[in-house]
């Protein structure tokens, strides 16, 4: 049984072992405090057209957000009422949970090593930043997550993955990626 206290996710291991120096030898950094490393993760399901239909939607995406991530999702409501989309303010329409620390570094290394693979007809992610060094990326299904019982599954919802960094610049941003293992397609 693993204690608590001592277990360190093995992406957190690698990033302390080997990715901060690599960063500090290929961008020439004077100080450790400029090495770049991750922030968070947000993880997002929006609900959309379903969700107005049946409210019972939005909380069907947060108990499997819940379970993808690992800790609590929360429900995101619309903040004003539109009428072209039948939409009330206080509706819920999606959910989202953010992860840090350790939850992070678990959460993207099960991304990385097995819910991209099981992606259909994958051939790597799109370099997407926002020039802030941040990156953001979407997967079509939920279910390629092993914690989603394929079975039990009423509705398939696209999700939406925002990766921050403490990069100043894309290009780190990128590198840092790079050395988790993300499989950029260019």
């Amino acid at each position: 049984m693993l204690d608590a206290a001592t277990y360190t996710p093995r992406l957190k291991a690698l990033y302390k072992d080997s990715i901060r120096a690599a960063l500090k030898e290929e961008f020439g950094y004077k100080n450790d405090m400029q090495i770049p490393g991750l922030d968070k993760i947000v993880l997002n399901i929006g609900c959309g057209a379903e969700a107005v239909k049946d409210s019972k939607k939005a909380k069907s995406a947060q108990e499997d957000l819940t379970s993808i991530a690992g800790q609590k999702a929360v429900v995101t409501k619309a903040k004003k009422s539109i009428a072209g989309f039948r939409v009330r303010e206080d509706m819920a329409l999606g959910a989202k949970v953010t992860l840090r620390s350790d939850r992070m570094y678990e959460f993207l290394d099960r991304l990385i090593t097995v819910a991209m693979p099981r992606v259909r007809d994958f051939r790597g992610v799109k370099p997407s930043f926002d020039g802030r060094g941040n990156f953001a990326m979407g997967l079509k299904e939920h279910i390629v997550f092993p914690e989603i019982d394929f079975d039990k599954v009423d509705e398939v919802w696209g999700m939406d993955i925002i990766i921050a960094t403490t990069a100043k610049t894309d290009a780190e941003a990128k590198a840092l990626l790079k050395l988790f293992n993300m499989p950029f397609n260019s």
